[in-house]
């Protein structure tokens, strides 16, 4: 499998709304592109600033969503909970590594 340019993975492989389905595999712009899906256009840029890729958010904690990347508290308190924290349930219950 190949990287593009931008850092994403060739869409040879299967994709679940442009992104590699899962995030352990995303690059910096498939996590900006799944928060401004998720309706955080304001907040998506935080994380390529902080150049957070799919592996890098699988490893964020409450703190770092919070402190870590400036966001007001309303929006970084419902990121983490309903976003980052899902996707690392997730993740762990599917078993990638």
């Amino acid at each position: 499998m190949e990287r593009k340019e931008n850092g994403s993975l060739d869409a040879k492989k299967s994709v679940e709304n442009g992104r590699p389905p899962d995030p352990a595999h995303w690059a910096v712009d498939d996590v900006v592109n799944y928060f401004k899906a998720a309706g955080f256009e304001e907040q998506a840029s935080a994380f390529k600033d902080q150049e957070i890729d799919g592996k890098s958010l699988l490893l964020m904690t409450r703190n770092d969503v919070l402190t870590g990347l400036s966001l007001k508290l309303g929006p970084a308190l419902k990121i983490y909970e309903y976003h980052v924290k899902a996707l690392q349930t997730q993740h762990l219950k599917s078993g990638s590594p």
